[in-house]
């Protein structure tokens, strides 16, 4: 196994060490490879998958036990057998979702590796070129702890950018064959294609939200901006929501939220307009609503998109508190990574502010059990959420 140097002997905080801190390797290292850390006084860090191609130059896998990735097979199956009996054991998620994260990356100590259960489909997402050059392993060990699934592979844009996909000429075979299936969660059934559409195809990360927002719905008006396809505002109308109103720019997602709301015998308006445009419009007419969910797309994909994301997030949220009727609730959420909960919070107050709406915190949100975080890796609690009282 090749062995790759770093400059210092610094302890690294989170399971990533940038390009900038290796200092040599003792034989060339292909792009995903794994290899061996050791750090600038000799001793062994731990096992990582290295690229050259990428900022993040290494993502460790294990530390400190050298023999642990004797038999790399059997290492990788225990590392998402652990993750999957997290879900099903401990969590058991099954009982009321067939679509669920099954490896959540850092969290799970497989940094760059998601796994989503979607029905009978595992869709896997490599943010990581090493694990998509061991996706052969990923998917034998998957089929142990999952009889019968069907496996998909994707890696996003975002990805195929950052880990050199494209400058390695591997562009080819990196969107999945799917076709559509039905999920279910709390007894509500959402149409999905796993692998498209935004991430794996669908978002469970705000299952327990949208269980909060719909525990807050019955006998009130509702309006879910940026509603993807339409999880906040179907789970409101079940609930019993006194109307619904959904608006998304995506024509796609739209589309599947209508089928969806057929599927369910439930009655939402929805719109296919920009947020921005339809709150404008909103405000001219002086249309508020009791309850509002914002959850707008991810912004900033990195700390160099931060601060111009922030701009964007406090004109939505200001536009978003004028929609909310005088003591009605605000569900505001952020799943840009580079944007930490301290900073998301202090512009939504600045928002409340510039809206003239006083603002009273209930809860700070986040993802589901099912995506876990690493305790000293801040980018793995990327979703970030609050719900509000607006006066």
């Amino acid at each position: 196994m090749p062995q790759v140097h770093l400059a210092d002997d610094r302890l690294t905080r989170g399971p990533w060490i940038y390009s900038r801190r290796i200092d040599s390797a003792d034989q060339e290292v292909h792009p995903g490879a794994l290899v061996e850390v050791i750090d600038a006084s000799g001793r062994f860090v731990g096992h990582a998958l290295a690229n050259p191609y990428s900022d993040v130059g290494l993502r460790f896998i294990n530390r400190g036990r050298r023999n642990a990735l004797a038999h790399p097979e059997r290492f990788l199956y225990d590392r998402l057998k652990r993750a999957a009996d997290l879900r099903r054991r401990t969590l058991r998620l099954e009982e009321v979702t067939d679509a669920y994260r099954v490896c959540h990356g850092e969290g799970d100590l497989l940094p760059g590796l998601v796994v989503d259960r979607l029905g009978p489909w595992l869709v896997c997402e490599h943010h990581a070129l090493g694990f998509w050059n061991l996706r052969a392993e990923v998917e034998t060990a998957l089929k142990r702890l999952y009889p019968g699934a069907r496996i998909a592979h994707r890696v996003p844009g975002s990805a195929r950018r950052a880990e050199g996909f494209v400058d390695l000429g591997m562009e080819e075979g990196l969107d999945p064959e799917t076709e559509e299936t039905i999920v279910t969660e709390y007894g509500l059934r959402h149409p999905v294609q796993p692998g498209f559409g935004h991430k794996t195809g669908f978002f469970c990360d705000q299952r327990d939200n949208r269980q909060r927002v719909a525990r807050l719905a019955p006998g009130r008006t509702v309006l879910d901006l940026c509603c993807n396809t339409g999880g906040f505002a179907l789970h409101s109308a079940l609930a019993g929501a006194r109307s619904v109103t959904a608006v998304d720019l995506d024509e796609t997602v739209l589309e599947r939220a209508q089928r969806a709301a057929r599927l369910n015998d439930l009655d939402v308006e929805f719109h296919h307009l920009d947020a921005f445009d339809y709150l404008r419009g909103a405000l001219e007419a002086a249309q508020t609503w009791q309850v509002v969910v914002l959850d707008p797309p991810k912004l900033a994909a990195g700390r160099r998109d931060a601060d111009g994301a922030m701009h964007k997030y406090s004109d939505l949220n200001t536009l978003a508190m004028g929609a909310v009727a005088d003591g009605g609730l605000l569900a505001t959420f952020s799943c840009s990574g580079a944007v930490d909960l301290p900073t998301f919070l202090g512009m939504v107050f600045q928002a409340g502010r510039r809206a003239d709406r006083r603002l009273r915190l209930l809860e700070v949100v986040g993802a589901g059990p099912d995506h876990p975080q690493e305790p000293d890796f801040a980018r793995s609690r990327y979703l970030k959420g609050a719900l509000l009282a607006v006066d």
